[in-house]
């Protein structure tokens, strides 16, 4: 292991209202499941108007917040630039992490639907599950909740989990949840 300080990296923050958050180094199961859904966001867009963007791009939503989603997809080139996204983007994704998990449900989300973000998911990949929730009318609603049948479920509850999620964007895009939580621990 490298213990140099010359060779981290900075620390990673996002601003919220003004305020540094710091920001944890992301566990394997939240790299595997933001890896996997950026991995299907990447390759359905090939070829298409929008593009999918991993973890680690900055984005400038308002003067006081600067957010660092872990998945987004950005359908109006003309807020990408050189050292960040200037602007709203069309689909963002927030894999949860005990120590952020209050703001991506809470100040993110309210920002995200402010900002007219038109989809947005929070992902636990703890319970295998993604909220979707859609913009209408200014206001997110939530689109659908999306999870692996689990063993602790009853038949009840895992006949009506769905095996696959839609990105709104595109009428034919949709992925299984399979491949989204394939090989957590």
């Amino acid at each position: 292991m490298n213990t140099n300080l010359a060779y981290q990296e900075e620390p990673r923050e996002e601003l919220l209202h003004g305020e540094i958050y710091m920001m944890s180094s992301p566990t394997v199961n939240h790299n595997r499941v933001a890896s996997h859904i950026f991995n299907a966001f990447f390759n359905y867009l090939k070829g298409k108007p929008c593009e999918a963007f991993a973890d680690g791009t900055d984005v400038y939503l308002t003067e006081v917040d600067r957010v660092i989603p872990d998945t987004m997809i950005i359908c109006n080139r003309d807020i990408i630039h050189p050292d960040g996204i200037y602007g709203a983007p069309d689909l963002v994704v927030e894999v949860l992490s005990p120590s952020t998990a209050k703001n991506d449900r809470g100040y993110k989300k309210d920002l995200y639907e402010k900002s007219g973000i038109k989809e947005y998911w929070i992902v636990d990949t703890k319970l295998c599950s993604i909220e979707a929730y859609l913009l209408t009318d200014g206001k997110y609603r939530l689109g659908g909740v999306y999870q692996l049948p689990t063993d602790d479920m009853t038949k009840r509850e895992r006949e009506t989990c769905t095996s696959t999620i839609p990105a709104s964007l595109y009428n034919d895009f949709c992925i299984p949840l399979e491949e989204i939580f394939y090989n957590l621990f």
